[in-house]
C-alpha cells in the first residue's frame, strides 16, 4: 500500500563540517518525540526528518565521523523546513568547498510561509545571511554572533536578546539550547500545544518563548515544573477539559490525596487544579467563539455547565469585554 504522505512536513537538516551536534541533533530528538507521541495515539507522524549535505559524511563538531547523509536534493515537497546549524568557534568559516556548495544550494531556495522555511539554530542565521536569504528581514542569533550577522547582512535587522525570532518564512533563534525552545514551538503550531508539552517534559526542560511572540497558550502554561503526578494531571485535563473533573477524579490520575495534589500543584505550578481546569476551559471556549460557536454552544463545547458559569469564569479571569462581545468582535474582523 503507497504511504500516505499528507500533512507530512520534511525537515532537512543541513550538515557542514564541524556542525554543532547540539544545535541540530536537540530538534531532531524533540521532533522524533513528537511523532512518537503521535503514534502512540494512533495517529500518523508529522515530521520526517532528513539529514543532508555537500557530501555523503561530516565530521561534527565533537568529533564522529556523521555518515550517510543525502545530497543536496534538487526540489523539496511542500511543506518543507530547512534547519541551518552553527559551528564551534567565535567566526562562521563559510570559504571552504562544502560551505560554498552549501551556500550556492541555499540561494536558489524559493522560501514561502507554509511551503518552504527556513530554520537558522544560533550561527546558522550568519549561513543564511551568507546566502542573502536574510536582506529586509528580522533575524536573532547567539550573542557572540550578532556582530557577525549584522557584517554578513547589513539589510537585516539583527534582534539581540531573543529566545527566537519570526519573519514570514524565515525563524531564527539564539544560542544552541534555544533551538530546543524554537522547535517546541513549532510543534505546538503543527501538532497541539498539550503534545508539545509531553515532549517538554520527557526532554526535561522548561517550555519558554520569545519576549515579543504571541502570549503562551494556556495549554503551556504553569507546565516549566518536572514533578510526574502534576503533569500526569495536566495531561489528562488537556487531552478532555471537557470531562466532568471534581478534585478527587484529579487526585486519582496523580495517585495522591486531594490535599496533597493541591499542595502539589501550588508548589510547583502555581496555581491550584481547579484554576487550571478552568483556564483551560476558558481557552477552549475562546476558539469556540472564535470559529462562530454561540456563547452556549461555547460554553458546552468548554465543559462549563451553562454560559452563565462561562460568564462568570471569564469576569473571574479579568478578560476584556464579555463572551458575547468577544464574538461579535470576531464576527465583524471576518
Amino acid at each position: 500500500m503507497a504511504r500516505d504522505d499528507r500533512g507530512v512536513i520534511d525537515v532537512l537538516f543541513l550538515l557542514l563540517p564541524g556542525s554543532l551536534l547540539l544545535d541540530w541533533a536537540g530538534p531532531a530528538e524533540a521532533l522524533r518525540m513528537a511523532n512518537a507521541q503521535r503514534a502512540a495515539q494512533g495517529e500518523p507522524p508529522r515530521f520526517r526528518l532528513r539529514f543532508a549535505g555537500p557530501g555523503d559524511g561530516v565530521a561534527g563538531s565533537v568529533g564522529p565521523l556523521l555518515t550517510g547523509l543525502e545530497p543536496l536534493p534538487a526540489t523539496l515537497p511542500t511543506p518543507s523546513w530547512v534547519v541551518l546549524v552553527g559551528q564551534p568557534g567565535d567566526a562562521m568559516d563559510l570559504r571552504t568547498p562544502p560551505a560554498r556548495a552549501a551556500l550556492h544550494w541555499l540561494r536558489g531556495l524559493r522560501l514561502a510561509a507554509g511551503q518552504l522555511e527556513l530554520v537558522c539554530v544560533c550561527a546558522g542565521a550568519v549561513i543564511a545571511a551568507r546566502a542573502g536569504l536574510l536582506a529586509g528581514r528580522q533575524a536573532t542569533t547567539h550573542h557572540q554572533h550578532l556582530d557577525e550577522l549584522r557584517a554578513a547582512e547589513p539589510a537585516c535587522e539583527v534582534l539581540a536578546n531573543r529566545v527566537f525570532v519570526q519573519d514570514g518564512p524565515v525563524w531564527s533563534s539564539a544560542g544552541v539550547t534555544c533551538g530546543i525552545d524554537l522547535a517546541l514551538h513549532r510543534i505546538a503550531a503543527a501538532c497541539g500545544a498539550p503534545l508539545a508539552a509531553r515532549v517538554a517534559q520527557s526532554l526535561v526542560v522548561a517550555l519558554r518563548r520569545g519576549p515579543h511572540d504571541a502570549e503562551l497558550s494556556p495549554f503551556l502554561r504553569h507546565r516549566d515544573h518536572l514533578h510526574p503526578a502534576v503533569h500526569r494531571v495536566q495531561d489528562a485535563l488537556s487531552q478532555a477539559p471537557r470531562q466532568d473533573w471534581p478534585l478527587a477524579a484529579m487526585a486519582q490520575v496523580a495517585h495522591t490525596s486531594p490535599r496533597h495534589l493541591t499542595r502539589l500543584f501550588a508548589e510547583h505550578a502555581g496555581t491550584s487544579p481547579q484554576d487550571y481546569l478552568r483556564t483551560l476551559r476558558l481557552a477552549v471556549a475562546q476558539a469556540g467563539l472564535q470559529a462562530g460557536r454561540s456563547v452556549t454552544q461555547a460554553a458546552d463545547l468548554a465543559g462549563f455547565s451553562s454560559d452563565t458559569q462561562l460568564r462568570r469564569a471569564w469576569h473571574r479571569a479579568g478578560l476584556a469585554r464579555s463572551p458575547a462581545a468577544a464574538r461579535g468582535l470576531n464576527a465583524a474582523n471576518d
